[in-house]
């Protein structure tokens, strides 16, 4: 079941195909964006508030770069697409579909966005709030009402981890509700933190080398899930979400669970960039630097066929060889 509106919307044609560097780019189009965009806070007058706001118009500038960087780097979005983007009343989907409303008005592409929440019949879930706050914002939105909330109370026994299951609901109705609509990429807010933990956690935990990725084709081949956040640290996710006021809306399934492995990788990470400034961003920068030959994945690199290789070099190689002695014309020649 779900309740659904329709906006108009504000998309903007200036050129067909994905979001081409040449006209929008993250350096520079980001940063023309105009600072009063709809949605921003007011500071007031007075110094204080002044520099309020230039601290918070970096912080939205800096947001639109890496949202727009990533969503170049992975050819997330494409001219025509129609993006669903999954909003769940927390702090990080509230700033992904801020931040991809912005980046729409000034896109030199056409696409469209669609807010989706999924309502999971949790006890005292105030479906007033995001119905409110998407009214506001003109944009086309559906709610999803599915009681997912029993199903896990029910599946999984009282002090366990529901994480888990809540999420296949979650992904599994969702995956559904995009085929409905004719969606064509599904918007996750994951950010960089979020990648960072999940590589943690599948190594600590799982014996696996994997994170999230920014761009993926879900298992039966029918989607494409984008996580245009993946840039992003969620330092700034918290500061952006303060400063704009999202009505935030607590998980009562997962959120107010203690001791999940998760929390305690995230205060692992959190300690190690108190500690050492720049780690996170260096652990990051691994994930999109990866070097198969040089781990031990034997389906991403074959280490049995490396004989044949050093062969094959061997046999194509030139050398370079001393020439007899009394020739001064070169002092070298080619041998193969």
């Amino acid at each position: 079941m779900s309740r659904s509106a329709t906006a108009p919307g504000v998309d903007i044609a200036r050129d067909a195909g994905a979001f081409p560097r040449s006209e929008f780019s993250a350096s520079a189009a980001l940063d023309d964006i105009d600072d009063a965009a709809p949605g921003a806070p007011d500071f007031g007058d007075g110094v204080e508030a002044a520099k309020r706001k230039r601290e918070f118009n970096k912080l939205q500038k800096r947001l639109r770069r890496q949202v727009g960087n990533a969503i170049i780097d992975y050819g997330m979005i494409e001219q025509g697409d129609r993006v669903m983007v999954c909003l769940s009343g927390g702090k990080d989907s509230y700033t992904m579909l801020e931040v991809l409303r912005s980046l729409q008005r000034n896109a030199p592409i056409e696409f469209e966005l669609i807010a989706v929440n999924l309502d999971q019949k949790q006890p005292g879930f105030p479906d007033h709030v995001l119905p409110e706050y998407l009214e506001r914002t003109g944009l086309r939105y559906h709610i999803v009402e599915r009681d997912t909330y029993s199903i896990v109370k029910e599946k999984v026994p009282e002090g366990k981890t529901t994480c888990g299951l809540c999420s296949r609901l979650r992904r599994g109705t969702l995956y559904g509700f995009a085929e409905e609509i004719g969606a064509t990429k599904i918007a996750l807010g994951h950010h960089r933190d979020d990648i960072l933990e999940t590589l943690f956690l599948n190594m600590f935990f799982a014996g696996s080398l994997k994170a999230m990725p920014p761009k993926l084709l879900s298992d039966d081949g029918r989607h494409i899930v984008i996580r245009p956040l993946a840039y992003v640290a969620e330092a700034d996710i918290i500061e952006y979400a303060q400063a704009m006021g999202f009505p935030i809306i607590p998980c009562n399934l997962c959120g107010s669970q203690e001791n999940l492995q998760r929390q305690n990788v995230k205060e692992m990470l959190n300690e190690w960039g108190r500690k050492y400034p720049g780690r996170i961003e260096t652990m990051f920068k691994a994930v999109t630097n990866v070097a198969p030959s040089q781990l031990g994945d034997r389906e991403l690199f074959d280490f049995v066929g490396l004989e044949a290789v050093r062969e094959a070099r061997l046999r194509d190689r030139i050398e370079l060889r001393p020439l007899d002695a009394g020739d001064d014309t070169l002092p070298w020649k080619v041998q193969r």
